[in-house]
């Protein structure tokens, strides 16, 4: 059995859309003719496994998601992401809400890239048995 309609319905009840809600934004988000709106009807068979999509309403929905098709079908999970391809991509990324530019977007590969080729030649301490580290990072705006 296909993952598919249970990734769909899992997807849909995670940004709290119901199925109308779902098919209106594929419709306002794709601007599809008459004949190749959504409906509520239509993806709820999909979910319940009863139709399965055309490729183009897959890929439509992995988009609008922002998720791959395998991962709609089942063959990739989610939560693996490369970096360096999203760094590299078109994709819009904000970091704390505020967008980057492609510079900015340039600079953190530059970093991130430069962290990692250097982490193997680094010497790092071991700190004592009975010292524990913490990491503030002033994520709700005070300094």
């Amino acid at each position: 059995m296909t993952m598919f309609p249970e990734r769909l319905r899992a997807l849909r009840r995670g940004q709290s859309l119901t199925l109308d809600q779902l098919a209106e934004e594929l419709n306002q988000h794709f601007r599809p003719d008459a004949e190749h709106q959504n409906t509520a009807a239509q993806i709820g068979n999909w979910e319940r496994g009863i139709r399965i999509p055309s490729y183009m309403e897959v890929r439509k929905l992995a988009e609008f998601f922002d998720v791959t098709m395998d991962y709609l079908a089942g063959k990739a999970e989610r939560d693996e992401y490369d970096l360096s391809r999203l760094f590299l991509s078109g994709k819009m990324l904000t970091f704390n809400q505020q967008p980057l530019s492609s510079e900015d977007r340039y600079e953190v590969f530059q970093l991130i890239n430069g962290y990692l080729h250097g982490k193997g030649r680094r010497i790092v301490p071991e700190p004592p048995l009975d010292h524990q580290e913490s990491l503030d990072l002033h994520l709700d705006g005070r300094d």
